[in-house]
């Protein structure tokens, strides 16, 4: 009775065990290939999802990685903080931004309705980062700028379409200084690529 008992009890434990690791944010978040190998196992594979966004819209893996570090630090459940009421009491949270992409509500049901993928969650790693994916590449279509351009791409994505196009980021040092960043990462990922295992 308990070897049958307990070999109906180590799958259900290590099924637990590889959910929970799949929850889990990366913790080397500066190595790509770190974060990939962490996250490639048998219930997601990060790679791949993020070559199949690169070959449907366009934009490198890099690019689309170096995002969502910026966004979300890989975490599945990011939020933005909440303001303070009375400057201590927790209050409203300052935007709607949710998930790996910091997608906001609006843009992403934007999202789902223009690609048909109605089944879509901002906490699927997947659907996140087929959102950038599918974000950069109507910034490029719509301004030019081009699909391996992270520096423009980046501004666009945290300054929305309406704030690039009047050019709002031009007198916002930290938001020049955050794309600069990312710009940063995502050549830091090329090269990290490179040398994937």
């Amino acid at each position: 009775m308990h070897a049958s008992g307990f070999s109906k009890v180590v799958p259900i434990a290590a099924l637990a065990l590889a959910l929970s690791a799949c929850a889990t944010a990366p913790s080397h978040i500066n190595n790509v290939c770190a974060v990939f190998e962490q996250n490639d196992g048998w219930f997601n594979n990060w790679h791949r999802e993020a070559k199949q966004a690169e070959r449907k819209h366009g934009v490198p893996v890099p690019v689309l990685m170096a995002t969502l570090r910026k966004e979300s630090g890989f975490k599945s459940n990011a939020r933005p903080p909440r303001t303070k009421l009375l400057g201590f009491i927790p209050w409203k949270r300052q935007s709607s931004a949710y998930g790996y992409s910091q997608a906001l509500d609006g843009t992403w049901a934007q999202y789902k309705t223009e690609t048909g993928n109605f089944a879509a969650r901002r906490n699927s790693f997947a659907d996140a980062v087929d959102f950038v994916g599918w974000y950069h590449s109507k910034t490029a279509d719509t301004y030019g700028v081009a699909r391996n351009d992270t520096f423009n791409l980046y501004l666009a994505y945290y300054a929305g379409w309406g704030g690039y196009k009047r050019g709002d980021w031009r007198s916002n040092a930290s938001l020049q200084r955050y794309a600069r960043d990312t710009e940063a990462m995502a050549q830091k990922y090329v090269s990290q690529l490179a040398q994937c295992r």
